[in-house]
């Protein structure tokens, strides 16, 4: 066993600094003088090899030129320091001491060490014991790390625990559902527990065993089902309000529309709602490169690419571009690093397992203000500012790490993300056309799982995501998934692979559910076995094996013909591989452990999703607005200060100091970088990158941009979700996209609804301005995702409904928003309002960015550049647009224009 210590030389100690002043602002511990961050490593496996431990240290361990080493048992400590250490709890994967694993192995090609990693923090002063206990506290989130020991272990154990069997639940079938369901901690409903009762009782005619309820909560989920959108509202009533009218003609548009796709006998739902004008719009010819399929990964358009060769002349090519948005809220409000880097994971592998190489991503978040004092936090609450820094390097550190592009990120502040932080990673992949081949699997085809191996990490996150926020959910540890990002990378490049790629039947990524989910979901019949899932070390018991939601793994159906082929290219790519399950006819998904059946479900019975749910509705009026106040002063003074005052809010002032953590130009196909001109300062309209063609250049690129406002949405979550939408598509129009090619994917983030109609009917709202948007402006939405958790207690996040925008274009025709040249002529082109409605006039909109997309596309040279306008109004766009190549404008009121 040996023990090394690394810390960064002096002038590299920049995470130590960070934390320092973080503690400062905070904390307020006038004592703390100094702070040093210091990794330590165990290691077992190298005392005999002298020549590969000197390696190693300078190789794997430290970079030479910028860490101090230290080898011995303990760390030295000055008289005025105190040391604590910080290891992930046991069963939380450490991707430190994965990747030093594996170096070493590749550096001595023998056998991989056992090594284990932790963070020592020395700090410097005459601190008290109260001090250092609130700094230890603040340092270590109980979620997934614990204080270490500072002694020196004997052995590194292995994490591991005797494995009892599956038990078989005898009273499960006579005992109160309500009883059985705080018992056993489900997230499923009574309704659901007694819908199991009654299954078990009648069809099995047997007891269930404890890993069939898990699999059956984990699958009927919320998250993992959309039950909550699901349900049938069986009655909704509109509060009888001039402002509340649109949303009702909405609705009465919904029902007619219903009726004309002969769709009456079919539940009035939420997720019908949402999913209605895509059908629509397709009936009537409008979503004409929609590619459809039973295998359901992310949104996918067909796109004809143009592609130059090297030595070859220009050709076009069909290519599927294929889109996602995912949210992992509640996973980055108790664990703020793990849950944004595995957001971006997991929304990364939706279009991977679709075949396509993602090549952009954009990340919307929304927060409480960051600045709050750490003595207001809530209790069972992280404090905001630890929260929002912490996503924000856990995203940025997954897609750096993966290699892949960031091409927007943008960060709304509203009071109500206190309850639950927002957290949105939105992809964009593209891949051939001809290398997805969408099969039916077929009894006899196996189910391969390639990829990274299985922990505890992740066990109950699509239950926990799916549940109400309480103050004990810093207590969940193993809800929250550890990501790394570099297995997920070798995942890209196999599946890039044409061949490899045309061997895949139909693939599923390892998301919320784990095996239940990810294999379950393949085809009606299943046999799997959990014995040949690959561990992260020993001591996992059946219903974990079942259940946990370990990342980076994919389960792919392959004839039989084709497994070796497929395993041999993996192991190319370093990828370890697994035979789990074999395709049945007999309908029932079957999984053994240990030679004991402990999942034996029928396929219609897991496909019920558990009990009908039904809900009433009720669309409330919102409070009148206060009357706006002439902002106009001939006080030059007083008319700046409000100028600078609205420059400042949270939601207008630059972030260019996020931005900076993340980026933009991982491989080379970024079209616009998100901050414009000379000075880098204007923010981008849409994100934009040329599709990933493997050889030779392209001119097609895809511009994606997004639409919120926390300030509309919250009283209003109708108007809110025009509103969205128009912004979506207003920015998209601005950056040179085409809008009438548009398509559009929701994210939904609601609170928890309960049996309130009034609590119903804030979705409700949300969706109805979402459907008559994409109705009246033309724009389907071809893809989305809900999460109906957001409550803490008594607080709610704000109504929210995100519209993300995407289309096909030319990089050649993107436009940036920073002005280009003095003397350039500036126009405001008003968006047309209803008057009746207060609301944008959608047809005329739609018109009027039709006949400016024609201009710029006719003329590129007449726009030089453009903006759309949203919170912080003309005078927040205008600062933006001249920050950038500091150009300034002149402008001239109406009233005063000359003719």
């Amino acid at each position: 066993m040996r023990r090394v210590f690394v810390e960064k030389k002096e002038g590299f100690r920049h995470e130590a600094a960070s934390v320092l002043q973080d503690i400062r602002e905070c904390l307020h511990v006038p004592a703390l003088s100094g702070l040093r961050v210091v990794q330590r490593y165990d290691v077992e496996g190298l005392d005999d090899d002298a020549r590969a431990w000197e390696a190693a240290l300078r190789g794997v361990f430290a970079e030479p030129p910028v860490d101090d080493v230290f080898v011995g048992e303990a760390l030295p400590l000055g008289a005025d320091e105190v040391a604590f250490a910080v290891e992930f709890l046991p069963g939380q994967f450490d991707q430190r001491a994965d990747s030093a694993a594996q170096c070493v192995q590749i550096l001595t090609c023998g056998e991989r060490p056992r090594i284990a990693s932790a963070r020592v923090f020395v700090l410097r002063g005459n601190l008290a014991p109260g001090d250092v206990a609130r700094i230890r506290d603040y340092l270590i989130n109980p979620v997934d790390s614990r204080e270490a020991s500072l002694a020196m272990p004997v052995a590194l154990a292995a994490v591991a625990r005797e494995v009892e069997p599956v038990p078989c639940l005898d009273n499960f079938n006579g005992a109160d559902a309500v009883a059985l369901r705080a018992e056993l901690g489900l997230a499923m409903s009574p309704a659901d527990v007694l819908c199991c009762q009654r299954y078990f009782r009648e069809v099995e005619r047997r007891a269930p065993t404890l890993t069939e309820i898990r699999v059956l909560d984990t699958y009927w989920s919320d998250h993992c089902r959309h039950t909550t959108f699901l349900t049938r509202l069986e009655q909704v009533d509109f509060a009888d309000s001039p402002a509340v009218a649109p949303l009702r003609e909405a609705w009465e548009l919904y029902l007619r529309t219903r009726r004309e796709l002969g769709r009456e006998a079919r539940d009035v739902c939420l997720m019908d709602l949402a999913t209605l004008a895509a059908r629509a719009l397709k009936n009537r010819g409008a979503l004409d490169d929609l590619e459809e399929s039973e295998e359901i990964n992310a949104a996918s358009i067909v796109v004809n690419v143009d592609r130059q060769r090297p030595g070859a002349g220009a050709s076009g090519e069909e290519w599927l571009v294929m889109f996602k948005n995912e949210t992992h809220n509640h996973p980055t409000e108790i664990e703020p690093f793990g849950g944004a880097a595995t957001c971006l994971g997991g929304a990364i592998r939706d279009p991977l397992s679709g075949r396509s190489y993602v090549y952009q991503a954009m990340r919307v978040t929304g927060a409480a203000d960051p600045r709050t004092p750490f003595g207001e936090t809530l209790p069972g609450k992280l404090p905001q500012r630890k929260i929002t820094r912490g996503a924000a390097h856990g995203y940025s550190s997954y897609g750096n790490q993966i290699g892949l592009a960031t091409g927007l990120v943008a960060e709304v502040y509203h009071p109500g993300f206190v309850a639950k932080r927002m957290e949105i990673g939105a992809v964009v992949a593209a891949c051939p056309r001809e290398n997805v081949v969408r099969g039916t699997p077929a009894p006899g085809d196996v189910v391969v799982l390639a990829g990274g191996r299985t922990g505890r990490d992740g066990i109950g996150g699509a239950t926990g995501s799916s549940k109400e926020h309480t103050e004990t959910a810093l207590q969940n540890s193993a809800e929250v998934q550890k990501g790394d990002a570099p297995t997920e990378r070798k995942l890209q490049r196999l599946f890039r692979d044409p061949a490899v790629a045309r061997l895949i039947k139909r693939c599923n990524d390892f998301g919320a559910g784990g095996v239940s989910v990810a294999i379950g979901e393949l085809a009606p019949g299943l046999d799997i076995a959990l014995d040949a899932v690959p561990l992260k070390y020993d001591g996992l018991n059946g219903t974990e094996l079942a259940i946990s939601e370990s990342q980076e793994r994919m389960a792919v159906v392959l004839a039989p013909a084709d497994v070796e082929k497929f395993r041999a290219a993996a192991a190319r790519e370093n990828i370890e591989t697994a035979v789990v399950a074999h395709v049945t006819g007999t309908g029932r998904l079957r999984m053994s452990w240990r030679g004991q059946e402990i999942v034996n479900l029928r396929r219609d019975f897991l496909d019920t999703n558990g009990a009908k749910q039904s809900a009433r509705a009720r669309v409330e009026p919102f409070p009148a607005a206060a009357p706006k106040t002439d902002a106009t002063s001939a006080d030059f003074a007083q008319a700046r200060a409000r100028y600078t005052a609205c420059l400042s809010q949270l939601n207008v002032c630059s972030q260019r100091g996020l931005g900076e953590r993340f980026d933009a130009s991982i491989g080379a196909a970024t079209v616009l970088h998100p901050f414009g001109g000379k000075h880098q300062v204007t923010p981008i309209e849409a994100m934009a990158a040329k599709l990933p063609v493997p050889d030779g250049d392209t001119d097609t690129c895809t511009l994606m941009s997004h639409g919120y406002n926390p300030a509309a949405a919250h009283p209003t979550p109708g108007h809110g979700a025009i509103l969205a939408i128009v912004e979506a598509v207003t920015r998209i129009t601005a950056a040179g996209g085409n809008p009438a090619r548009i398509r559009l994917t929701l994210q939904e983030y609601f609170e928890k609804l309960g049996a309130d109609p009034a609590r119903w009917g804030k979705p409700l709202a949300a969706l109805l301005g979402a459907f008559k948007a994409q109705m009246e402006l033309g724009v389907p939405a071809i893809g989305g995702k809900d999460s109906m958790s957001g409550t803490f207690k008594e607080l709610d996040v704000p109504p929210t409904l995100v519209a993300f925008a995407i289309v096909p274009a030319k990089a050649s025709l993107v436009l940036s928003p920073e002005f280009k040249k003095p003397g350039s002529t500036l126009l405001l082109l008003p968006a047309p309002i209803d008057s009746r409605t207060g609301l944008p006039a959608l047809p005329l909109l739609r018109q009027q960015l039709a006949d400016l997309h024609e201009l710029h596309a006719t003329s590129p040279e007449r726009i030089l550049a453009a903006r759309s306008i949203r919170q912080g109004g003309l005078g927040a766009a205008l600062a933006e647009m001249a920050f950038g190549n500091g150009i300034g404008a002149q402008l001239t009121h109406p009233a005063h224009t000359p003719g």
